[in-house]
């Protein structure tokens, strides 16, 4: 008797984390995914329909301009490559096409520069120029575009498809150090992330309180420090987890499955919450493969700096 009721303790206990899990997830998603268009850049053509799905990259193509990549974004790009193709079922080409996005072709792509040093405003405003000819932007004509912080990425919607432009400090020549192969993957795997999924920043402001995704970050000011500073790469590293979480990866496959027109809607949060169980398993598993192991904080902890 002692045995049984144990056991059904242990049961309810289980079943009692799972309800709280699910909820936790579909608010999670919630936020993240709830995508306002707060702000247009000054000048742009307002008439462009704006259509968000986060699997419209899905079998894009990636396109690298600037630098060649640093060893430590090679194993980070072709990791994330191999985790878009398990999760979407598409494969993720990849070529780079030198010094600037004009040798990338007008197909599907999304462009990705990367750089060392200071930042090469000029050639990220080069390559908005060209997509917005290409994709028919609607972007203001000739203006001069500069990098505001290490990573960045920017999705335009267009008369002629979506234009993706990812911008990403990267390391110096040579082998990195711990703190910085964990600053340096850090930013990019965000990055890549949140454009082929859509996701968006989730501010947390309590600074003790736990991750649960590489979207939640902590608000900080580091405008004065510089971005191959130390401090700041410490600072950035404690802002917000080191890779994908759990959730991450349970948010690429309701993504790719949703049978919703946008992932912006509330049909789509209605499907994490019921398809929750099975997403959870397809997570549990896509997160134990080794071959995303450059993508994964299986903890989803600040990295130890």
């Amino acid at each position: 008797m002692r045995q049984a009721v144990m056991c059904l303790c242990l049961l309810l206990l289980s079943a009692t984390h799972a309800v709280a899990d699910r909820a936790a997830y579909v608010d999670l998603a919630r936020q993240g995914w709830n995508y306002q268009l707060r702000t247009t850049m000054v000048g742009r053509d307002l008439s462009i329909p704006v259509h968000i799905n986060g699997r419209d990259l899905a079998g894009a193509s990636l396109c690298l301009v600037g630098e060649r990549p640093h060893p430590n974004s090679l194993e980070v790009i072709n990791a994330f490559r191999a985790l878009a193709r398990h999760v979407f079922g598409k494969p993720l080409p990849m070529r780079y096409a030198g010094a600037g996005a004009e040798n990338c072709g007008s197909g599907r792509t999304v462009v990705l520069r990367l750089y060392s040093g200071h930042p090469p405003n000029q050639a990220l405003s080069d390559d908005l120029s060209w997509m917005n000819a290409v994709y028919q932007l609607g972007l203001p004509s000739r203006r001069y575009f500069a990098a505001t912080s290490p990573a960045m990425a920017q999705t335009f919607f267009g008369r002629r498809g979506l234009g993706t432009h990812i911008m990403v400090k990267q390391p110096r020549r040579g082998t990195v150090g711990a703190l910085e192969q964990s600053f340096y993957t850090s930013i990019l795997v965000e990055e890549l992330f949140q454009s082929f999924t859509f996701g968006m920043d989730i501010l947390i402001f309590d600074r003790a309180a736990a991750f649960q995704s590489k979207l939640q970050e902590t608000p900080l000011n580091l405008e004065r420090m510089p971005w191959e500073s130390r401090g700041f790469m410490r600072a950035l590293l404690q802002s917000n987890p080191r890779g994908l979480c759990a959730f991450d990866v349970f948010m690429m496959h309701a993504v790719a499955e949703a049978p919703v027109d946008q992932t912006t809607e509330p049909g789509f949060i209605d499907y994490v919450d019921t398809a929750y169980d099975t997403l959870a398993a397809q997570a549990a598993e896509t997160m134990a493969d080794t071959r995303f192991a450059a993508l994964i904080a299986p903890r989803c902890q600040r990295a130890p700096v």
